[in-house]
């Protein structure tokens, strides 16, 4: 049977994605101007394929477009981290919940440990923890659910990289991952969850100190 070969990503699609890539990993910075005809000439393509990556990356939120100031990357805030962080206070301890409880599969979530474990920079881990939540949440049993967090998803990740830039915090949060996920694959439904939401509340807190105070969270 002749295999089917793997469809070429568009212009657009791969421009998106190494434009994100480097707003996620810190090589692009909150507030820095995104100027399509420089950005063009970097990746070998014409400016319409460029523009449309940034119009999508503006509808997720990783970029601003403003008539005066043109596209810019989107500055992190303590507003914008707790409006990003109470939605997946809410929804990701109930999304691994639940998870645990159906019995899914969490293969991916402990390949993703590893990836982290093996990476060689901080980009490569950045993403395998992105990989992590993501693997613990997309098995609950909820399609819409899961596509709810995978909207903040991006936005939560370049809060992160701000964080991490200011003050490294690896070692602590793959230990509390390692936890997370021993108790989930021991079924403790509940302690996992618990865990899981400790693990996202403490890290925002260091990141911006009394900020979840502001919405009544503990």
């Amino acid at each position: 049977m002749t295999s089917v070969p793997t469809p070429i990503p568009s212009r657009t699609q791969y421009v998106l994605e190494e434009i994100k890539r480097r707003i996620l990993t810190g090589r692009l910075t909150p507030g820095q101007a995104l100027v399509e005809t420089e950005l063009a000439a970097q990746f070998g393509v014409s400016k319409t394929p460029v523009r449309e990556a940034l119009k999508t990356l503006a509808g997720t939120g990783l970029v601003v477009m403003s008539q005066y100031k043109g596209v810019t990357v989107r500055m992190v805030d303590a507003d914008m981290a707790r409006e990003v962080y109470d939605v997946r206070l809410l929804l990701e301890p109930e999304a691994l919940k639940r998870a645990v409880r159906r019995g899914a599969s969490l293969d991916a979530a402990r390949d993703a440990l590893t990836k982290a474990d093996d990476a060689t920079d901080t980009a490569e881990r950045s993403l395998a923890n992105r990989e992590f939540h993501r693997a613990l949440y997309l098995p609950c049993g909820n399609p819409l659910l899961g596509r709810m967090l995978d909207e903040v998803r991006d936005q939560a990740a370049l809060v992160s990289a701000v964080a991490w830039a200011a003050s490294p915090s690896w070692d602590r949060e793959a230990g509390e991952h390692r936890e997370i996920l021993r108790l989930a694959l021991d079924g403790d439904a509940d302690g996992a969850a618990n865990a899981l939401h400790a693990h996202i509340a403490s890290f925002v807190e260091r990141a911006f100190p009394g900020v979840l105070d502001q919405e009544g969270q503990e």
